[in-house]
């Protein structure tokens, strides 16, 4: 049995694609193998207050003299950093807006990312290397490689720098693209790759979640 930590961070209640191909990845995480569970965290419904201090991005033993972060502040963040540890793996819901992260996923990553905690500083640290952390990206135009938009994705790369690199990670990316071509006109001409790769992310998350959730051989 293994645990699966399932993060949303979609404003769209409703017609989400990350949350949707999310719960298509959940489902077959649970499916996969007896005793397997989800801890979901809705980062959208329940917000995470951003951080009360700036020491909160050390360690109590590297933060400046005198510092006093709220002491809630500080047991909100072991609380997250504790549930995340607790995982076998992450999926992250991480729809693009406005070219980066949504601040209630940045919220949570500035909580869980604390060097010489979670990520290598002064010692050589990462209790999450080597875990699967999988990152849903829904993304309203497209941005493929030599297009006028190429780069303008600012959320995966950071994601794959603080999961992959900074945490040691082992990083999957699930892309659907053109999530506005049902309801942009200037988008329509590509609302059957909006759709084709819609499919496909299903498809990919739930046969990846079915790999990650399967029991150790």
């Amino acid at each position: 049995m293994a645990n699966l930590l399932h993060l949303d961070s979609s404003a769209d209640l409703e017609t989400s694609r990350s949350r949707a191909i999310g719960h298509s990845f959940s489902e077959a995480w649970l499916a996969a193998a007896p005793g397997n569970t989800v801890t979901h965290r809705d980062l959208h419904r329940d917000p995470l207050p951003h951080l009360a201090d700036a020491a909160l991005h050390w360690p109590p033993r590297l933060r400046p003299a005198g510092s006093t972060p709220p002491a809630d502040a500080e047991a909100l963040q072991a609380s997250l950093i504790a549930e995340l540890l607790a995982a076998d793996a992450l999926l992250v819901g991480a729809p693009l807006y406005n070219y980066s992260l949504p601040s209630s996923l940045k919220a949570w990553i500035d909580n869980i990312h604390v060097p010489a905690v979670t990520a290598p500083f002064d010692v050589d640290t990462q209790p999450l290397a080597g875990r699967p952390a999988v990152i849903v990206t829904s993304r309203g135009a497209s941005y493929d490689p030599g297009s006028p938009t190429d780069g303008w994705d600012h959320e995966v790369p950071a994601l794959r720098l603080i999961l992959g690199t900074a945490l040691g990670m082992d990083v999957t990316v699930i892309a659907t693209n053109l999530t506005l071509a049902e309801t942009v006109p200037a988008l329509s001409d590509q609302i059957d790759r909006s759709r084709r790769e819609l499919v496909e992310a299903h498809e990919a998350a739930a046969a990846l979640a079915r790999e990650l959730g399967a029991p150790a051989a």
